[in-house]
């Protein structure tokens, strides 16, 4: 299995705290949340991530270099922001195989890849997007799903928005999907794909418990110097 981590976020919401280096080397307990992505990874048998990066990339590639532990490396490099479509897209040319999961570089989803993997083959899915169940949705907005599994909708983000579920940041993605044409430049993954296309294509959701944790806010990210004690090197 291989990866794609969208590693090159400027993180606007966390320069309060974290000051000139990409979101996804952010100190929490001293090292880089990276690193975390990257140990729960290997953990789940990818043994080949590409790093999407752009702001700042020469900390990422100093600091990693082409190899983390038994994971191979390799870089999709932004000359200018290309958006989180544009960026899994550029990645897409240096992945092996046919299908990468697609991970944010700001939270951490934990979930058995395998498992998903095999629910994405077996529905023969374009697009699977890794749900997660909160109990308010209304920072990251709402997916639904019907009894298939197959996505039918999104909600934007609004206030007291209650219970269900949110696109947690982990996807699985083949990779001739990506490359059709209508997909180029700069785009987003979210909003000209996943909302666009979601009734046409073979878009699924696969609801997961597990630990999740996005970062972006400075409040989650004090949090997390205290939750990921628990996570080191797996």
């Amino acid at each position: 299995m291989e990866a794609i981590i969208l590693a090159g976020g400027f993180g606007t919401r966390l320069q309060a705290v974290v000051k000139d280096v990409p979101k996804s080397m952010a100190l929490v307990n001293e090292r880089p949340f990276l690193e975390y992505l990257l140990d729960y990874l290997i953990h789940q048998g990818v043994d080949r991530a590409v790093l999407s990066v752009g702001y700042k990339r020469e900390i990422i590639q100093s600091h990693f270099k082409n190899r983390y532990q038994t994971m191979e490396l390799d870089y999709a490099i932004e000359e200018e922001p290309l958006g989180t479509g544009g960026g899994i897209r550029l990645s897409f040319w240096r992945i092996r195989g046919d299908r990468a999961v697609v991970m944010n570089g700001d939270s951490l989803f934990r979930i058995d890849l395998q498992s998903f993997q095999r629910e994405h083959l077996a529905k023969k899915a374009d697009v699977s997007l890794a749900l997660r169940e909160l109990s308010d949705t209304g920072r990251y907005g709402r997916v639904s799903i019907n009894r298939q599994r197959r996505i039918t909708g999104f909600e934007e983000k609004r206030e007291n928005a209650g219970r269900g579920l949110i696109n947690a940041g982990v996807y699985m993605i083949e990779k001739a999907y990506l490359m059709e044409p209508h997909f180029r430049g700069r785009f987003s993954i979210e909003k000209d794909c996943f909302e666009q296309y979601f009734g046409i294509d073979r878009m699924y959701g696969y609801p997961a418990e597990g630990y999740f944790l996005d970062i972006g806010i400075p409040e989650d990210f004090q949090k997390a110097q205290h939750e990921f004690k628990g996570f080191e090197n797996r």
